[in-house]
């Protein structure tokens, strides 16, 4: 049996400060870094936002939901794709994403999604039949920019996935 080794490269920009994004993207930077102060997180005293930039400007937000029964909380990722479907139905592109974490009363740290979001991120991804850029803070204390939700999650589940009924 023949075996073929592969490799994945994910490409991202990795910046030094917000000062090294556009104008848009440092609002949506700030906006994502300002949602943590409304996450509703008692139990784990992390703080997480996310802003969705869209077309005409307008910044969504989104934060992390706890709950006491841990699996129906909400990640902040989520809570603003599945918010503005459901607010805004007839929305424009979503042009920009980014997230932000702090503990409670602490400085901000990483912010990486977790499995699920990035599953969702993806789906919103191909709803739009366009490219959603993303911004996370890394471990490192930079700014990582993604042109693309796809380069987060090489190998995902899409529609494609399913059986044609």
């Amino acid at each position: 049996m023949a075996r073929i080794s592969r490799k994945q490269f994910i490409s991202y920009d990795e910046l030094d400060s917000a000062t090294d994004l556009t104008a848009a993207e440092q609002a949506t930077w700030q906006a994502a870094r300002d949602a943590t102060g409304h996450a509703y997180a008692p139990y784990s005293g992390f703080h997480v936002g996310a802003a969705l930039l869209l077309a005409d400007g307008t910044i969504f937000r989104g934060t992390n939901q706890e709950n006491a029964a841990y699996p129906s909380g909400l990640c902040a990722e989520r809570t603003a794709l599945f918010g503005l479907a459901a607010s805004q139905p007839q929305h424009g592109a979503i042009v920009g994403m980014a997230v932000a974490a702090r503990p409670i009363g602490g400085d901000f740290g990483p912010a990486l999604p977790c499995g699920a979001c990035r599953q969702v991120m993806l789906e919103y991804e191909a709803r739009q039949g366009r490219p959603i850029p993303l911004l996370l803070p890394s471990r490192a204390g930079t700014i990582l920019r993604f042109k693309s939700l796809s380069s987060l999650m090489p190998f995902n589940f899409s529609a494609d996935d399913l059986p044609v009924l």
